[in-house]
């Protein structure tokens, strides 16, 4: 491998670093916005969407710079088209933190209902995977990223008992239902991200072992 090719691989695991670490603070953020049903924390998440779009781009275009001027092969290859796919799954995490943040805003000028909706498993589940992925990541941990793959099904599994307690919400409190809705987007958003989490989870064991898992489980 050229002095070049390394010093672009070194720069752009930096890249990649600071948007991980940039997007998992963001739904931890996200999430406290919506339990403390804080106003102005969701609106700055809203506000910051740019700078994540922003590093996204940046990490794109430097992948296929160091394609197109090193034309890589091997363990490089497979690092440059992990990096591309994983960029695109924090990318979306992203979003769908500011798509929580967008209804912590909502829920803060509505008054709490007096139901009981606990979304705090599916949140710490989802967060847990997500940090996770990112560890095996970083690490290049394949033991770290075969688990989250199997914590996905349990995400799923709380993501359901919501939509189910939602559901039968929904016809004991119909001036509610606008509510209840946002509640259950909050916890069908954090479903997704650990979906996300588990599409990164296989592209790291993709780097490693040069096996595509995708719809093996």
């Amino acid at each position: 491998m050229s002095v070049h090719l390394i010093r672009e691989i070194t720069n752009l695991k930096k890249l990649v670093l600071a948007l991980s670490a940039q997007v998992e603070d963001n739904v931890r953020q996200a999430v406290r916005a919506v339990t403390k049903r804080d106003l102005a924390l969701a609106e700055v998440l809203i506000r910051g969407d740019n700078l994540v779009d922003q590093q996204e781009v940046t990490i794109e275009e430097e992948c296929l710079k160091v394609l197109a001027l090193h034309q890589p092969v091997a363990h490089d290859l497979r690092f440059l088209v992990a990096i591309l796919k994983l960029n695109h799954s924090l990318e979306r995490i992203g979003d769908l933190a500011v798509n929580i943040a967008k209804r912590a805003k909502y829920l803060a000028a509505q008054p709490r209902l007096d139901v009981p909706i606990d979304f705090m498993p599916i949140a710490e589940k989802a967060q847990a995977m997500l940090h996770k992925s990112l560890d095996a990541l970083i690490n290049m941990d394949i033991n770290l990223a075969r688990e989250v793959g199997i914590a996905d099904d349990e995400v799923d599994a709380l993501n359901r008992e919501i939509y189910d307690r939602v559901k039968a919400l929904l016809r004991e409190h119909p001036d509610d239902i606008e509510t209840l809705i946002a509640l259950l987007n909050v916890s069908r958003h954090l479903e997704r991200i650990a979906d996300h989490a588990s599409s990164i989870a296989e592209d790291v064991i993709y780097l490693i072992e040069g096996k595509i898992i995708r719809h093996q489980h």
